[in-house]
């Protein structure tokens, strides 16, 4: 004969699983949209604000404006990118081998939203795989 008390925490059990498979697979996919969605807008600003000097396709201008694709600038240390956005860069820099001399303006007149955006577009385009930015990850370096 099967033990009620038992039967009844295999079924919380089992329950309580599928809610959490679920909603871990829930979360996933509104990850994946809010990523989708943070590229685009990026992609927006980008156009408007970084093509000139960066190009359509991310590689830059030789000796003057650096590539986005593929460095180490872009792709390893978010706060020092984030900080770039913000206050500008305004030092000549080696990238893989080339220098580059063209100071960037600083784009402190986006919101923190619209940097994580952008760098979140940067950072996953041009064959470039890293993960986004967030506001708040903005808004920290905003304060330092």
């Amino acid at each position: 004969m099967l033990n009620k008390g038992y039967f009844y925490k295999t079924a919380i059990v089992a329950v309580v699983s599928v809610m959490l498979y679920s909603f871990n697979g829930f979360n996933t996919v509104n990850r994946q949209d809010g990523l989708k969605q943070s590229i685009e807008r990026g992609k927006k600003i980008y156009t408007q604000t970084c093509v000139s000097c960066h190009q359509v396709n991310g590689t830059g201008v030789p000796h003057l404006a650096p590539p986005l694709k593929g460095t180490d600038y872009v792709l390893k240390n978010k706060p020092r990118l984030i900080h770039i956005v913000l206050d500008g860069f305004n030092e000549d820099v080696e990238i893989e081998g080339e220098y580059y001399v063209n100071p960037m303006p600083a784009f402190n007149t986006l919101n923190d939203q619209q940097v994580a955006d952008v760098l979140t577009y940067i950072r996953n385009s041009f064959g470039n795989k890293a993960d986004a930015v967030t506001a708040a990850e903005v808004k920290a370096q905003r304060k330092k």
